[in-house]
């Protein structure tokens, strides 16, 4: 049913709902399916609920675009950062983007939103709602943790999917939602390399707060598939191609396997 959040009884009713799970049950955040397509007064009316019981309590919405209008401080506190996710995706997994292009989208993801809401953007590379990121690799696991290693070193903040830590994968599709079967639990069926990979960029991310800072410095190489950039004092190289590579940056000679990487600090 379409619910008419203009009538006062409706909106009556939901603020109620809303109401109801943080006082009584204490949930600490609130994730919006289809945010868009509700009205700007009633968001403005459930955030002044929520926030008056827990200014803490968390609240994200669904969007897929560029979503300014909600995230002016009288709405959500951040949305699903689907451009950037696509850039990302488009890039290393699909090779559906070159590398001026990816660019291109990732400075214009960073240019749609002012400095404080950079910082509070959801960043994801797979949901409930799309293909799991290593189905997206067709199975190529190096091409996952480059797309791993740019969310996290970017502004914002980076979100795994349930089971991506682990190598799982699943296509969405017409008639099949296999990137939402369940959780698998049997660690024997763990690919721990993957796992060992996502705990150095969770350790890398806790250790470097400055990496939540929306200045990308990116680093001219010349290659048409490598891209490099600073981010605090680290510099970063990834090779998006299945060509081992010798690039030059200021000087320095670096060897990148077949989609590979390199990770400097000053």
């Amino acid at each position: 049913p379409k619910l008419n959040t203009e009538n006062e009884e409706c909106r009556a009713y939901l603020l109620d709902v809303a109401r109801y799970w943080v006082e009584e049950f204490k949930i600490d955040g609130w994730r919006l399916d289809v945010a868009n397509e509700v009205d700007h007064a009633f968001w403005r009316d459930f955030r002044t609920v929520i926030k008056g019981i827990n200014p803490d309590c968390y609240i994200l919405g669904e969007i897929w675009h560029e979503g300014m209008p909600w995230l002016r401080g009288d709405q959500y506190d951040s949305l699903m950062n689907y451009p950037l996710t696509q850039a990302i995706t488009d890039y290393f997994a699909l090779s559906a983007m070159d590398k001026d292009g990816f660019k291109n989208a990732v400075n214009t993801s960073y240019l749609a939103y002012p400095r404080n809401v950079n910082e509070a953007m959801f960043n994801l590379l797979d949901s409930h709602d799309t293909t799991r990121i290593l189905s997206l690799c067709q199975g190529d696991k190096r091409r996952a943790k480059l797309a791993y290693l740019f969310m996290f070193t970017q502004v914002g903040a980076p979100c795994i999917y349930y089971g991506g830590e682990i190598g799982m994968d699943g296509g969405r599709s017409m008639g099949s939602e296999n990137n939402r079967k369940c959780m698998e639990w049997d660690e024997s069926n763990h690919d721990l390399d993957f796992k060992r990979f996502i705990q150095q960029l969770i350790a890398m991310r806790k250790n470097n707060p400055e990496f939540n800072q929306p200045n990308l410095e990116w680093v001219p190489v010349q290659d048409e598939n490598c891209i490099a950039y600073r981010r605090s004092d680290y510099l970063f190289i990834l090779n998006n191609s299945d060509q081992s590579k010798l690039v030059e940056l200021d000087g320095q000679v670096y060897a990148l396997d077949a989609f590979g990487y390199v990770i400097e600090k000053a």
